[in-house]
Order: C-alpha cells, then structure tokens, then sequence
C-alpha cells in the first residue's frame, strides 16, 4: 500500500469483529471500529484533518497560527499538521490532565496556554470562564490564525458523514448495523456516524455515552458537560447513558489482554457500554426465539478510539495494581471510596481567608504549572496533582505540625487529596471548595509572580 502524503493513510480502519466467547452475546455480533490504527493515533484525525485541510494553502501565504481549544487527540493531530506544512499550532485549554498528551505535544513542537477556567469542555453559556472569552476573542484577533474550531465547525462530523459511517457500512456488506454505540466527546463522530448509518437504514438505534458526574475519563465529556458542545444534538442518541472511570479500565483491560485490541480508556469505555445495553438486547431476543421462529441475528458496532500508551500515569493513578503497584495502593486514590472523599476536610472562600491569616497553612496548587503561573492565591506552592500523587506513594511529604490547604480549579481533585492526607495521618489538611474558580469568582485575591 503506497501513499504519496501521510494523510492520505488517514481513514479506512478496519472493522474488527470481538470473539462472542468474550462478550458473551449470542444474537449479537459486536464489531470494534478501529480508529485508533489512523496514522497520528486517533479517530480525531479524521476531523483534524478535514477541518484543517481547506484553509491550510492561506495558512501557509499568510505564516498563520493554527489554533485549537483541545487537551487530548485533536491538538495531537493538528500539531502533526502543523509542522507538515511548515506551520505553528496552539493548544488552548483550561485544563491538559494527561501528562502523556502535554509531553507529546511539546515534541510536536505545539505551543500549550492552560487557562484557569472551570471546565475542560468549552462552556458558550459561562460569558466568564477564561475559554469562552478566548473563544470569543479568536474572531477579533489581528494575528493571522487558522481557527479549526472542533466544537462548532461542521467539518467535524463531515468527516465521519462522510468516512468513517460509510466504511462501516461497506465492511458489512452494504449494510448498517442494527446498533451503534460511541463516547460523546465534541460529539463530531457520533453525531456524523449516526447519521451516515441513518441515511441507509433509519431504524439504527444509537447508544452514547457520557461520563458520570464528577468523574473523568479521557475524551468523553460528562452529561452536565456534553449539552455545552456545539455539535451536540440530543436527537441522534435514542439513549445517553453514563460510564465510569472504573468501568472504561475494566472494559480497556478486556479489549487489550482478550481481543488483541491496545486500546485506550475510551475504546474501553464504549466496549463497556455496548455490553452493557447490548445484553439486554440480546436477552430480548432470546426470547423471542423462545417463542417463534429463530430471529435473525443483529449487528452492532462500537469505536476504539485510541490506544493505550498514552494513558499510563491515568491507568497508574486509578488501578495502580494492573502496573504491578498492590503494595502501594493504600497511598493512592484509587483506594478512596466516595465516603472518604464526601468527608474530606474542606474550607469555603471565606473560611480560608480567616484560616490563612491566623493559622498560615501551606497552601498547595494542584493546577497544571501554566494555570499557576497565570495566576494563583499568594504564597501558594504548585505541586501539580500527578507529581503529588507520585510523592504520596512514598509517605507523607509534608510536616504533620503545619496545616495544608489544598486547591484545584473546581474543588474536586483537592478533596480527594484532603481525604488521603487524612487517611494517611495528616492532623489538618483542608480543600478550598469550588477551587480556584470560586476563589476567583468571589472576588478573592489572586497574583502572577
């Protein structure tokens, strides 16, 4: 197979059927969507690539800047196109929480500006949060830019309209499958999939699948979160249903040591999900044979979106025993139950102003170095939450006769790590609720050293 440019290698995944003596389905056969076997990774490079492409020629007359508000797959992808066409690319996000993906971004040569916002996902509606102003500036700025736009621009699910859902249906043989189940990130693929499958067959049921609340799972946006995606269109799914993180590893460690197939938390994540409904569909037609003459088999495809490599420290930090860590996890998060986390000791914005001035706790940023170093509470040190969950390991890193107080952008992480200091013998170590986004909000006050 021969290619003149390496993005002509960009679609044309294969179709993987999954054993049914691992899924355990007997009317039902389950297809993988490979799209983590493109060439930068990713089924975004699907969407990078057709969302880039047009405007690339004036990139190049005008030396623009590509931009893109992502912190996974998509900025990896344009990065990758970027430099092919002797182009800059930019990151923009208000949280990166992958270290893997910073790295590779940064040997791509891309250039990473964290925001202190609140959420991952761009939010239209919060005229306040640090992304969405960015994302209103970008259509003001005088510097030559390639703006791709991932959560609004149509070329996203243009991409799998028009590639990926008509592969799947000619690697059946001309035929959409009865069920499709994807993760709901910017929702482009998805909502292109079901779509393309609709238009040969519109009786395809189709499954999303979305976060748990409070939870994180490497693209997949949370139910509160997907409603705040451009492309997101309530009427593609006949069912949202929601995955957790514990989930996607098992359904991730299923694909990897049963079927072969290396992939990533998502991939496991959809895996996960597709059982799970499937199941049921597979017991109704059982009985349904029970009852009658033999029902005819049902198909159903789900997508593997990337593969593992990259998500070694977010696997180590949940499942610490699948890298061979049993010995430690008692010093992990992952051996917090949601009690512990619901008790964690935690201070509101006012509460820790009083608390700082009288009992001149060590105030511990757990942001990423760029949100840090945009702005953060005085006299706070940036210990970033992958580095301090590595120093837990070891023991307690900080003195018991000194109080903590730790802060993150929205409350959550710091309070997982207020339950663990205490479980690990910490006399006080406090969470600042609602994070570094209430402090802000409330009017507290911030500084850039």
């Amino acid at each position: 197979m021969r290619y003149d440019r390496i993005t002509d290698a960009i679609g044309n995944t294969p179709l993987v059927r999954i054993d049914p003596a691992v899924h355990g389905l007997r009317h039902i056969d389950l297809f993988a969507k490979l799209e983590m076997l493109n060439p930068f990774g990713s089924v975004k490079d699907r969407a990078a690539w057709n969302m880039a492409r047009a405007g690339l020629p004036g990139a190049e007359a005008d030396g623009s800047q590509i931009v893109e508000l992502s912190s996974g797959n998509t900025a990896k992808a344009l990065a990758v196109i970027a430099g092919m066409h002797g182009l800059t690319f930019k990151s923009v996000t208000n949280r990166m929480r992958i270290p893997e993906t910073k790295e590779l971004l940064l040997l791509l040569g891309a250039e990473i500006e964290e925001l202190p916002g609140q959420s991952e996902c761009l939010d239209p509606t919060d005229t306040e949060d640090p992304l969405t102003l960015f994302h209103q500036a970008l259509a003001d700025s005088e510097t030559p830019l390639l703006h791709t736009d991932q959560y609004f621009n149509p070329r996203n699910s243009a991409a799998h309209f028009e590639g990926t859902g008509p592969e799947i249906v000619a690697d059946l043989d001309g035929r959409a499958p009865d069920y499709f189940i994807a993760c709901v990130g910017t929702a482009g693929s998805s909502t292109g999939v079901a779509g393309a499958l609709r238009a040969h067959r519109p009786d395809v049921e189709v499954v999303g699948l979305v976060a748990a609340k409070s939870d994180f799972i490497p693209g997949i946006r949370t139910r509160d979160e997907v409603h705040e995606v451009g492309l997101f269109d309530p009427d593609t799914y006949d069912t949202l249903a929601t995955v957790d993180s514990g989930q996607a590893i098992e359904g991730m460690v299923t694909l990897i040591r049963r079927c072969g197939l290396l992939a990533g938390p998502t991939g496991g994540a959809a895996y996960h999900g597709a059982l799970r409904h499937l199941r049921e569909a597979d017991a109704r037609l059982a009985e349904q044979r029970d009852d009658g003459p033999p029902a005819e088999r049902r198909t159903a495809v789900f997508i593997v979106c990337d593969r593992v490599e990259g998500y070694l420290s977010y696997i180590r930090q949940r499942r610490p025993d699948l890298l061979g860590d049993t010995a430690r996890t008692p010093n992990t998060l992952a051996g917090l139950s949601d009690a512990d986390v619901a008790a964690a000791p935690a201070v509101t914005v006012d509460e820790a102003r009083t608390w700082i001035e009288g009992a001149d706790p060590l105030i511990v940023d757990l942001r990423s170095t760029y949100a840090y170093n945009a702005l953060h509470l005085a006299g706070s040190v940036n210990i970033t939450d992958e580095i301090l969950g590595e120093l837990l390991r070891a023991g307690l890193p900080f003195a018991r006769s000194r109080p903590v107080l730790l802060a993150c952008p929205v409350g959550e992480q710091s309070a997982r790590y207020a339950a663990l200091l205490t479980r690990m013998g910490h006399p006080d170590a406090r969470s600042l609720t609602g994070g570094i986004v209430a402090w802000r909000d409330a009017g507290a006050p911030l500084t850039r050293d």
